[in-house]
């Protein structure tokens, strides 16, 4: 018997993370640039482990109804951070650049694995990481939505 991916099966009906602790890290490259046909792919879980040391990417998307299992074209590039507290990132998370509320995790996209992850968040301003007056070095956090 092979197992049963319970996101891809809809065993899930609400979020089942409860309680999590917050993802730090600091960005290690500001990226710049927007594409209006990126053709990202998300996937259909909800949540990825990211552990300390592992470097990803955060793309910025202001697409309506972006999430798990939707084609994503309208990006913004914002950077690559570096994690140095690992956890679980959750569809919903809301990401944090120097404290300051950048968007909310909508998905991720596998496309470079294992290299790294995308990680797309949600905005309502497609704006890149050098557009914005992001440095290297500034703290990332990641956190569960009204924690």
């Amino acid at each position: 018997m092979s197992a049963i991916d319970p996101y891809q099966a809809g065993m899930f009906k609400s979020n089942p993370y409860a309680k999590k602790r917050d993802i730090l890290g600091s960005l290690v490259v500001v990226l710049d640039g927007r594409l209006e046909e990126r053709n990202l792919q998300l996937i259909a879980p909800i949540s990825r482990a990211v552990l300390q040391g592992e470097i990803h990417e955060l793309i910025l998307t202001d697409e309506p109804e972006v999430g798990p299992k939707k084609k994503v074209n309208k990006i913004a590039y914002l950077g690559f951070f570096e994690v140095s507290q690992g956890g679980v990132m959750v569809v919903g998370d809301e990401l944090s650049v120097a404290e300051k509320k950048v968007g909310t995790v909508a998905g991720f996209d596998e496309t470079h694995m294992p290299n790294h992850l995308n990680i797309i968040i949600a905005t309502d301003q497609r704006v890149s990481g050098l557009e914005r007056g992001l440095e290297l070095g500034m703290k990332i956090c990641c956190s569960k939505a009204n924690a």
